[in-house]
């Protein structure tokens, strides 16, 4: 027999909320269906299905349609980048960058004072709001003002909380970054997958996803994590006119390798476009402890972004942005960036080569750290081959949204000499196998 009691939507929903609380329904657990629970109730359907509905905005229920409706698992963190310490293997899922190319920000704070700010004081440092506006100035729709936040996730995550409700569908590349599938999931927002190649999203399922009522685009332009791609001018106009025709849908661009990318920026933004954002994080080339991203949006957007960032709630430390502000201002970090930057090319083109050399295709990465690898055969089976020659790397699907890879992506920049020749020949060996 039900314990669920109540006569009005709210009623119920706190009740099956109670119950949940307190153990009596599962993750999993189906809930009564409506016509069963308005009968014992003695309510309208009507007042069920609405609290039912209360309940899935809350995340609290999933809604199956003629499965009915059902307690969602508590949101979890999710699969995550970064280093297994307890690994004996060589780590080549890790996403990180190297160590020893990021720069020592103590050396450029030696004599310079280290102030702390009071609630009230502006959010952000003159060096940084004008180093921002130096970078975004020739990327950007006019009337485009600056925010930051804490990263590049924690932006989109901020943006999709400002202008989205729980169940709004965001088109996302497919695969996707962990990051950005983890924040819209955790907001309770729908990731929508949309396939991609070489140039970046496919402006035709694009138009379907768009079509489909999707409120809100997010795309990497540059050195897109997993697969390096970077978007083409010829495919940035058709990303662009495809979304003309959706003015009211945000479009949020992930710039996220900007500091060290090699690909020139192409615009996605059409005119049109009401509410808009391009985030560009330094945690690639300064380090993913300096959790700091400039965001340039249009004027509601960094309005609704301000009323979390404002100087008495949550803004970005300025001792923080004291330290970005030294790095970005100096001539040796820059030219250490520039290095990095070249060396991260050196390697991936390197992999490349060697996997090519073995007769395996791979998806060619014009950016970012990571090198991108289809495989033939199950990509699980390909990872364990992999493990017992000593290698560590990730999973394809990881990253899969709606689609479902038979990759596994490799990390590339700690590569040591040597390693990517006798990656790719345990790694055709492994796909021999049988």
């Amino acid at each position: 027999m039900s314990k669920i009691s109540g006569t009005t939507a709210i009623e119920i929903a706190d009740c099956i909320r109670a119950l949940v609380q307190s153990g009596y329904y599962a993750p999993g657990a189906a809930l009564p269906p409506v016509r069963e629970l308005a009968e014992t109730l003695g309510v309208n359907r009507n007042t069920v299905a609405a609290a039912y509905q209360r309940l899935t905005k809350a995340g609290l229920a999933i809604a199956q349609g003629r499965l009915g409706t059902s307690i969602a698992a508590p949101p979890g963190a999710g699969e995550q980048e970064g280093m297994s310490t307890d690994s004996p293997l060589i780590d080549l899922a890790h996403g990180n960058p190297n160590r020893d190319w990021l720069p020592d920000a103590s050396t450029l704070l030696a004599g310079r004072p280290l102030k702390s700010a009071l609630y009230g004081e502006a959010a952000i440092l003159p060096e940084l709001r004008e180093c921002g506006r130096n970078w975004f100035a020739p990327d950007c729709p006019p009337g485009w003002e600056l925010e930051l936040t804490h990263g590049a996730v924690d932006g989109i995550e901020r943006l999709a909380v400002a202008h989205l409700v729980a169940g709004d569908k965001v088109a996302v590349e497919d695969p996707c970054f962990l990051g950005s599938i983890n924040a819209l999931r955790l907001g309770g927002m729908r990731a929508v997958g949309v396939p991609i190649d070489e140039e970046g999203m496919q402006p035709q399922a694009l138009a379907r996803a768009l079509e489909d009522g999707v409120r809100a685009v997010l795309l990497t332009p540059r050195a897109g994590n997993p697969t390096g791609h970077s978007l083409s001018s010829r495919r940035a106009d058709e990303l662009r006119r495809v979304l003309s025709a959706y003015p009211n849908v945000l479009v949020i661009v992930d710039d996220h390798f900007a500091l060290l990318t090699e690909s020139p920026y192409y615009s996605v933004i059409p005119a049109s476009t009401a509410r808009w954002a391009v985030l560009r994080s330094v945690c690639k080339g300064l380090g993913p402890d300096m959790r700091l991203a400039f965001v340039a949006c249009d004027a509601e957007t960094a309005t609704r972004l301000r009323t979390r960032l404002a100087p008495g709630m949550t803004w970005v430390s300025r001792l923080l942005q004291t330290i970005v502000g030294a790095c970005l201002g100096s001539a040796e970090v820059r030219a250490q960036i520039d290095a990095a930057r070249a060396a991260y090319a050196a390697r991936r083109t390197e992999m490349c080569a060697a996997l090519q050399a073995q007769g395996i295709a791979v998806f060619q990465p014009s950016g970012g750290l990571n090198v991108w690898i289809p495989v033939a055969r199950d990509a699980r089976d390909v990872a364990y081959a992999l493990a017992r020659k000593g290698w560590l790397v990730r999973l394809g699907s990881a990253y899969d949204v709606q689609g479902q890879s038979q990759a596994i992506r490799v990390t590339v920049s700690t590569l040591g000499d040597g390693q990517a020749q006798q990656f790719a020949k345990d790694l055709a060996h492994a796909l021999r196998s049988d």
